[in-house]
């Protein structure tokens, strides 16, 4: 992409308001950045389109002569996908696999670690390379953060960690103890996020690397994939073929949805100012059950569209919950859902109707 080409996408980008957004909450974190490398992993996936659009918005605006370089296995997907990030020349690609990938040379002072196959079609079909995605790529990634001499590594983990909520806690802390079912093959995903935790505070007490965790819990926004098993993702891309919305189980399920440009605030803030081997939560206290939520989309479009829902709801039955606690992150680094749900499902609808 040519100087003018990208001069004219600066202006016309419609996260515009999104980037705004995140760089006023972060602008006194990235004077750390100025003039260094970070290294992603995951970097063109939901997570790290968001991470590198954030990262180019402020190293652009606040001249911080940075360069993050990105593993990925599809380039060429990207360039296609995303040509203004792909092309940006303070953001180079490195192909490989996570598990696998040879080591660049030179100096990184920063790793984020957001590679993760959070496919629950890909953790039901075949486990074994689930695990292996998540544990053998976060050691493999540690290893090169020893030998690049990285400061701060940030691992995105997950609320699976602690495996299914009780029915008696409407919202998880980080101080619950509580596991996934380590012989029930569903939990590869959430057992592997906690081998990855253990792997992060290995290294930051054996090789001094200062491991923050952002344990995330579920999103909405531009970027994020739609017609897999994210449920607003699904209601979203039925909302935008004009309907109806259907749901796929009975509805009730409470879930909480932090949207992406918070997020990214939060996971700046992590990386930069959150305590070593110190998990924090990342997701939104403002829990719904799924029948709301599909309605709060539906409502986003004029006219609304219809919604179907699949299977009668059981009384006897208590609902699921996947809902965070979020009172560390608040009192410990002072961060705070700005964007509310509602908010946050009009904005993904704007720019996604746009082909974001």
């Amino acid at each position: 992409m040519s100087l003018r080409a990208r001069r004219n996408h600066l202006d016309n980008n419609p996260l515009k308001a999104d980037l705004d957004h995140i760089l006023s909450h972060t602008k006194d974190l990235w004077e750390e950045l100025r003039d260094q490398r970070i290294f992603i992993t995951g970097g063109t996936g939901f997570f790290g389109c968001w991470l590198l659009e954030s990262f180019a918005w402020a190293n652009d605006n606040l001249r911080l002569n940075a360069e993050a370089l990105v593993l990925t296995r599809k380039y060429e997907a990207f360039l296609k996908n995303a040509p203004h990030l792909a092309t940006n020349p303070a953001i180079k690609f490195h192909i490989g696999d996570v598990r696998t990938f040879e080591f660049p040379e030179g100096y990184f002072p920063f790793v984020i670690h957001a590679a993760t196959e959070a496919s629950a079609k890909l953790n039901e079909e075949n486990p074994l390379l689930m695990w292996d995605t998540i544990v053998e790529g976060t050691r493999h990634t540690l290893e090169f953060a020893r030998y690049a001499g990285t400061k701060k590594f940030l691992l995105t983990s997950s609320g699976a960690v602690y495996g299914k909520q009780p029915h008696e806690m409407t919202h998880i802390p980080e101080e619950y103890t509580g596991a996934p079912d380590p012989t029930d093959l569903n939990s590869a995903y959430g057992e592997g996020k906690r081998a990855a935790e253990m792997l992060c505070t290995m290294y930051a007490k054996i090789y001094g690397i200062q491991a923050k965790i952002a344990r995330c819990f579920a999103f909405v926004g531009p970027y994020l994939p739609l017609g897999i098993h994210y449920a607003i993702g699904n209601f979203i891309r039925d909302g935008l073929r004009g309907g109806p919305i259907e749901i796929k189980g009975d509805g009730t399920p409470y879930r909480s949805y932090l949207y992406a440009a918070d997020l990214m605030i939060w996971l700046w803030t992590v990386l930069i100012k959150g305590a070593s081997c110190r998990p924090y939560n990342v997701g939104s206290e403002e829990d719904l059950n799924l029948e709301t939520v599909a309605h709060m989309v539906s409502n986003s479009f004029s006219p609304p569209r219809s919604i179907t829902i699949a299977k009668t709801k059981n009384a006897s039955k208590k609902p699921e919950r996947y809902i965070p606690r979020i009172r560390r992150i608040k009192t410990e680094l002072g961060l705070d859902v700005c964007i509310n749900t509602r908010d946050a499902i009009m904005r993904s609808i704007d720019v996604l109707s746009k082909g974001v």
